[in-house]
């Protein structure tokens, strides 16, 4: 069993998604994902998200504000959870806390890499205050989608 901050005890894992900038096509793969092995999947987005009617699927909208459905997913996930997002200090919120967080393209943080991921990150920051960056990352491709999905199976045969 797992439990979450607020106490709540729970069978099975749980899957997160910081669905704020999460893109479509990686949704779609987790809705299958969660409705073929019946996992409860949860959207947490600071705007309305849609999703296909299922039992094991949920979107909560919070207010609007900085950083308001990274809150709200690293007060509730627990041990053994899965998170996905593309925001580094998230994932390594998440990791401390005993859940595996996958960004979309398929890369999983752990413990040893998210540190380096946070140092790299605020030095991409700093550099793009700068004016040395511009732009953000490549969109995503075929290769990356079958990364996620290859991560997520991963993920979901270690918790069935």
């Amino acid at each position: 069993m797992n439990s979450n901050a607020d106490g709540e005890l729970r069978q099975h894992p749980s899957i997160w998604v910081d669905a704020d900038a999460c893109p479509g096509v990686i949704k779609d793969i987790l809705f299958r994902a969660a409705e073929r092995v019946r996992l409860p999947l949860t959207l947490v987005a600071n705007h309305a998200v849609k999703t296909p009617v299922s039992k094991y699927l949920r979107a909560v909208q919070v207010a609007r504000g900085f950083d308001e459905a990274d809150h709200y997913i690293a007060e509730r996930v627990a041990p053994g959870d899965l998170v996905i997002t593309a925001d580094i200090p998230l994932a390594a919120d998440v990791v401390a806390r005993g859940a595996t967080a996958l960004n979309p393209r398929g890369r999983r943080y752990t413990e040893a890499n998210v540190r380096e991921r946070l140092a790299i990150r605020d030095m991409n920051e700093e550099l793009r205050g700068m004016g040395e960056i511009r732009g953000g990352p490549p969109a995503l491709g075929k290769r990356e989608r079958q990364a996620f999905a290859a991560e997520l199976d991963r993920w979901l045969a270690g918790h069935r």
